[in-house]
C-alpha cells in the first residue's frame, strides 16, 4: 500500500494533489491565482510571475474546517515571510485573511527583519505567542509544520517539537489579542470554523505534503 492510500485510510485527506490548485482559489475571488503554480510536487508562489501580469494574492482552500489537523511542509526564499492562516472567514466585508484567521508565521529568521520582533518569528503564533523553542531551519530546507485544533485547544508543531500551546476564545485569548495588531480587527480569532490559506507577501515560497484530517 503506498503512503497516499495509508494516510487517506487514517483519516488524512490531501488539500494539494501535486500537480494542480485544484481545492484553492485566491481569497474573495473564485479563480485559483496565476502566481500560484504547481511545481514539481509543490504549491510555488513565484512572485517574479507577478510583474508579468500574474494575479497574487493569499490563496484559500475551497472547503471549511473545524476541528482539525493540518500538517505541511514549507520551504521559504532567503529574505522571505509567508504564512499559514487558519479559520479564516471569506465574508466580503473582512478584506484580508487576516482579519479573521490566526497566523503560524513562516520565515526566513536569519535575513527577514520581522525575525526582530518578538512573535513575529517562524513557528510563532503571529503577534500573539512566540514559539517555546526555534526548531526552524535554514533556508533552502523543508520544514514539517503542523496546526491542532479542536474544541478552542490549538497547537502549533514545527519539525516534530511543540512550539506553540493555547486556548482560543476565552479570556486570556481575548486579552492576547486585545494587546495586539489585531485588537481594531473585531472578526479576528472570533470564528470557530473557516478555511485554510496560504500567504502572499510578496516572496517565493513552496509548500508541499499538504494533509488535513477531521477530527
Amino acid at each position: 500500500m503506498n503512503t497516499e492510500v495509508a494516510g487517506q485510510k487514517a483519516g488524512w485527506v490531501p488539500l494539494f494533489d501535486g500537480k494542480t490548485t485544484s481545492g484553492w482559489h485566491i481569497y474573495g475571488k473564485t479563480v485559483t491565482s496565476s502566481a500560484w503554480k504547481a511545481d514539481n510536487g509543490t504549491l510555488h508562489l513565484d512572485p517574479a510571475a507577478k510583474k508579468q501580469g500574474a494575479e497574487g494574492g493569499d490563496i484559500v482552500t475551497d472547503q471549511e474546517f473545524e476541528n482539525f489537523h493540518l500538517k505541511l511542509e514549507w520551504k521559504i526564499s532567503k529574505n522571505g515571510n509567508s504564512g499559514i492562516i487558519f479559520l479564516v472567514n471569506e465574508d466580503p466585508k473582512y478584506q484580508s485573511t487576516y482579519n479573521t484567521g490566526p497566523e503560524m508565521q513562516v520565515l526566513d529568521n536569519d535575513g527577514h527583519p520581522d525575525a526582530k520582533i518578538h512573535k513575529h518569528r517562524a513557528g510563532d503564533l503571529y503577534d500573539l505567542i512566540a514559539s517555546s523553542k526555534e526548531t526552524v531551519k535554514p533556508v533552502g530546507e523543508w520544514n514539517k509544520a503542523e496546526i491542532v485544533c479542536i474544541k478552542g485547544k490549538l497547537d502549533f508543531f514545527l519539525n516534530g517539537t511543540k512550539v506553540v500551546s493555547t486556548t482560543l476564545w476565552d479570556d486570556n485569548w481575548n486579552k492576547l489579542v486585545a494587546g495586539s495588531k489585531f485588537a481594531s480587527m473585531p472578526g479576528f480569532g472570533t470564528f470557530r470554523s473557516g478555511k485554510i490559506a496560504l500567504q502572499d507577501h510578496g516572496d517565493e515560497v513552496w509548500y508541499r505534503n499538504i494533509m488535513i484530517k477531521k477530527l
